[in-house]
């Protein structure tokens, strides 16, 4: 039995390593391209080009003309601002912040302490809502509220998820005071964090849930309030995009 579960376990492990490695890239992507861009020196024009000079024509004489009517430019209503997008460096993250580390099918994921809601175990079965999405596993009721438990594997993964993600769940983190709850398998050790022990991401056109890694403890640093936006917004559309 110990032979064949270690069997089973073996594609999984890759998937989280991959994954992990792939989270890593991201944040450090950004970075080297910045690097790259400043090194590169706008070219130089070889020569100035030759102006050609055209002999000036004999002056007319002067006549008086009519002052040029000046028109007053009605005011214009100004542009609806686009779509917001997350911010490079969350305020949040301008001094040193506690952070708690939690566990989602073998990958490690950081929470700051400030934007945690909550840490509820999940006792009972999620109450699952019939045509939701994979990601969205239900509804987690409660005496005063009713939380929105999200398939974390699912959601962040992108399809590398195990299979058997949810067996392992056993705690819900809620998202600062949102509806939402990220399903994990176990909460570990909170520890602080400086600014620069982070690899903050300056783009977030690819995953924006993510605002940074922490190198030394090989996890991915979330942008609580950006995921919950994230997740109302596909809710609201009813459909996952983890491009």
């Amino acid at each position: 039995m110990a032979d064949d579960k270690l069997t089973r376990l073996a594609d999984p492990a890759s998937a989280i390593a991959s994954y992990l490695d792939d989270l890593l890239h991201t944040a450090t992507d950004t970075a080297r391209q910045e690097d790259m861009a400043v090194a590169e020196v706008s070219p130089k024009q070889d020569s100035e080009p030759v102006v050609e000079r055209v002999p000036e024509p004999d002056p007319e004489p002067a006549v008086s003309k009519p002052a040029p009517e000046v028109k007053v430019a009605e005011s214009q209503p100004e542009p609806e601002p686009g779509p917001e997008s997350p911010p490079s460096r969350p305020e949040w993250s301008e001094h040193p912040f506690e952070c708690l580390i939690f566990t989602v099918a073998g990958l490690q994921l950081a929470v700051p302490l400030i934007l945690l809601g909550a840490i509820h175990r999940i006792e009972e079965s999620v109450r699952h809502i019939p045509g939701s999405p994979r990601w969205y596993m239900g509804i987690r009721a409660d005496s005063d509220h009713n939380l929105r438990v999200v398939d974390t594997a699912e959601w962040i993964m992108a399809g590398r998820a195990p299979a058997n993600a949810r067996d392992n769940y056993r705690f819900v983190i809620r998202l600062d005071n949102s509806d939402w709850g990220l399903a994990c398998d176990d909460v570990a050790q909170s520890f602080t964090l400086k600014p620069d022990d982070v690899r903050w991401r300056t783009a977030r056109s690819k995953r924006p849930w993510l605002a940074g890694t922490v190198v030394n403890h090989m996890c991915a640093l979330i942008d609580v309030r950006t995921m919950a936006d994230l997740l109302i917004r596909a809710e609201r559309e009813h459909h996952l995009d983890l491009s």
